[in-house]
């Protein structure tokens, strides 16, 4: 990954929401990653890097709500700016930032600050769906779910565990409803579930539907499934699905501290 990429002025704003905070893991956007050759970066840095390489990238930008955060971004040489604490979530975060964003630039896109194994491509994707449908407020990425990730879906729903999230859209690729829940329902003897789509977390805004969601209550559905995008289908707004094949090797997110080995294994295996 470069050191120094050529950023596009007029591209779009990346924003990587980061909480201090988190319940599972308390300061995750700050634990330290070991990568090629035993460098080590933290984890917001690593995020921030992986943003970087998102071809047609402009401004990237950590939101956050703790100073720590922003001393850390300031130290590596990126940019950050301060959010309030009650944001319940990172679109609200992204839409509290937004202000600080190049004002030319419509597009908004919300970056995982716990992804950094994202493949730029599939960023790059959602980007490219966005410019070709001006009627969407929102797209974000899917990937076909068989196989091995098929059985670890049901699995963890048999176990009661919460896994991935699924979504089902229609014909037009727009969104019909997302759930932690394995949706659609497929019958044990039926066909390969063709349809079971796992949701990848990166979104792709337009800054008027941030500042409709950042001033909209939360839906109910929002509030059962703990997931965020649900408020912009309550609220009636279009949401594309972009469709990606399964990336290269995994794209493991740092939820919980037993999985700093995971990412440090996947970091060094690119060579990162």
């Amino acid at each position: 990954m470069p050191e120094s990429p050529q950023l596009n002025p007029l591209g779009p704003c990346i924003i990587i929401p980061a909480r201090f905070a988190s319940t599972r893991f308390p300061g995750k956007p700050l634990v330290r990653l070991a990568g090629r050759g035993g460098l080590e970066r933290s984890l917001i840095e690593w995020s921030w890097r992986a943003a970087q390489a998102v071809p047609g990238a402009g401004q990237v930008v950590v939101a956050t709500d703790d100073r720590r955060i922003v001393d850390e971004v300031e130290r590596f040489g990126g940019f950050a700016v301060m959010t309030p604490t009650e944001c319940a979530n990172g679109t609200e975060r992204c839409a509290a930032a937004v202000g600080e964003m190049t004002p030319e630039t419509d597009l908004i896109v919300n970056f995982q600050g716990d992804a950094p194994l994202t493949p730029p491509h599939i960023v790059a994707a959602v980007i490219k769906r966005m410019r070709a449908d001006h009627g969407l407020s929102m797209a974000t990425p899917a990937i076909p779910c068989h196989g091995e990730t098929y059985a670890h879906l049901l699995a963890d729903r048999s176990a009661g565990r919460v896994g991935g999230t699924t979504v089902v859209f229609n014909r037009s690729g727009h969104a019909l409803y997302f759930s932690k829940n394995v949706i659609p329902y497929v019958p044990p003897d039926g066909p390969a579930p063709d349809a079971v789509h796992l949701h990848i977390g990166i979104y792709g805004y337009r800054r008027g539907a941030l500042a409709e969601y950042r001033a909209a209550p939360p839906s109910a559905l929002e509030a059962l499934e703990g997931l965020e995008q649900l408020r912009f289908l309550d609220m009636g707004l279009q949401i594309g699905i972009v469709v990606c094949e399964p990336p290269d090797g995994p794209t493991i997110e740092l939820n919980n501290p037993t999985d700093v080995v995971l990412v440090e294994d996947e970091l060094q295996r690119r060579r990162l």
